[in-house]
């Protein structure tokens, strides 16, 4: 693997918060990703079933975890199984994990076979009355047009134990993962840490007609080199106009002198994510507006994030973080005060210029799972990210960095990357 090995302990402390969580005499089944084809015989490359790996570290194709607390028999509670390497395989694909390093991995003693699995399961499923199963509950539109490994696992269990009590895994995870430990953080610290030296790259880097997709390369460059697992998502480098659109990410055009570029970016480490934006002048001075703008947001990023702390409810959070953001607008020209005073409160003028929420849960999926009805807790960590979009002037402007709620309140993961005007500055126009 491309990460240093995490502690299994991580591991067997999660499975035993599930398992306390489970309903009495019931079995959890958790499955990996599918590998995803494109074309042919080539795949996308994989991505492992963020829950299973939560609670076994296992990062391969292939595998089920089998927990049962209420087992008559101590080496049923918990069964890991994986792929079995073949010499075929061998030649072609490399070597599988050993049962030896499977449960190296995951700290789990009975490792087996994924082909036993069936039959194994036939044993335990006998004295149960119920099973836990996995499934993409949280971004629906993911999975709404496409059968998963979770799908196929749901319709085999119900077709092959009907009368059987059947309860989500999902509503377990969805409590437990928010709240990261010293070690889960420690992951995504390092993911950020690679994400500052990125950024840095991209500034040094930067000059007038250059092409987007060429200041992309350098944070390839950089979390591959630093033994990052992947991007944690497409990233953004958003030129102009290009930085209006929020989704922006075919990276294609040329930096033009006089723009500033928005770029969104982060960072997969042993599959923790970090999740950052920043903003500067294509050639290395921001013009009067531009740090108007910037200077506007990063007050918004800079006020907003102390209210990221224990006991407060996200929907309060946005409420301030809204009006902080149209507080600005109006002293930017944008809004006009006496307007926004008698404004229908349920269509506020600040929309036009900023319409998307300011903090999500990040961890093992960039939008990490979570209730945004649940009050901001010790040790979940969530991003703010304040943004300002003013198409008719062809500026777009977001900062985001990544918070540990602490019980004093919050810790910057990403403070260390460059974000007031001078500080970007400075590195824009010291290329040495």
């Amino acid at each position: 693997m491309r990460y240093q090995p995490i502690p299994n302990t991580l591991f067997q402390k999660n499975r035993n918060n599930f398992s306390s969580k489970m309903e009495p005499n019931t079995i959890a089944i958790l499955t990996s990703n599918d590998v995803k084809h494109n074309n042919a015989d080539d795949v996308m490359g994989f991505t492992q079933n963020n829950d299973l790996f939560y609670l076994s570290g296992i990062d391969q194709e292939e595998t089920i975890l089998v927990l049962y607390p209420d087992a008559h028999k101590k080496e049923n509670k918990s069964i890991l199984f994986v792929k079995e390497t073949s010499e075929q395989i061998k030649i072609w694909d490399g070597e599988k994990l050993t049962k030896e390093q499977a449960t190296q991995v995951s700290g789990i003693s009975r490792v087996e076979w994924i082909h036993d699995f069936e039959m194994l399961l036939q044993y335990m499923a006998f004295e149960a009355d119920g099973f836990y199963l996995g499934h993409n509950e949280y971004l629906k539109r993911a999975t709404k047009d496409q059968e998963t490994q979770q799908d196929r696992m749901i319709q085999w269990c119900k077709k092959k134990y009907p009368l059987h009590n059947y309860h989500r895994a999902a509503k377990i995870t969805r409590d437990l993962r928010p709240i990261k430990s010293e070690v889960e953080i420690a992951q995504m610290q390092k993911a950020a840490d690679i994400s500052v030296v990125s950024f840095k790259r991209v500034l040094k880097t930067c000059k007038p007609n250059i092409n987007e997709y060429e200041l992309e390369a350098e944070l390839a460059y950089n979390l591959i080199k630093s033994g990052a697992t992947r991007h944690a998502f497409k990233p953004i480098v958003a030129s102009g106009k290009n930085a209006c659109a929020l989704h922006y990410n075919t990276n294609d055009a040329v930096c033009k002198d006089g723009e500033m570029i928005l770029m969104d970016f982060g960072v997969c480490y042993a599959n923790y994510n970090s999740d950052t934006t920043r903003c500067f002048p294509v050639n290395g001075k921001f013009s009067k507006r531009q740090k108007e703008v910037y200077s506007a947001v990063l007050h918004c990023l800079k006020e907003g994030s102390k209210l990221l702390k224990p006991g407060v409810l996200p929907a309060d959070y946005e409420l301030e973080m809204a009006n902080l953001v149209e507080t600005e607008l109006i002293k930017l020209g944008l809004l006009d005060a006496d307007a926004v005073a008698n404004q229908d409160p349920e269509k506020p003028l600040y929309k036009k210029y900023f319409m998307h929420g300011t903090a999500h849960h990040i961890g093992l999926d960039v939008h990490d799972v979570g209730l945004y009805s649940r009050p901001l807790e010790i040790g979940m960590v969530l991003t703010c990210e304040p943004g300002i979009y003013i198409p008719e002037e062809e500026i777009g402007c977001r900062l985001e960095n990544d918070y540990v709620i602490t019980e004093n309140g919050n810790s910057n993961l990403t403070e260390a990357m460059p974000i007031e005007i001078e500080d970007i500055e400075a590195l824009m126009n010291n290329k040495k």
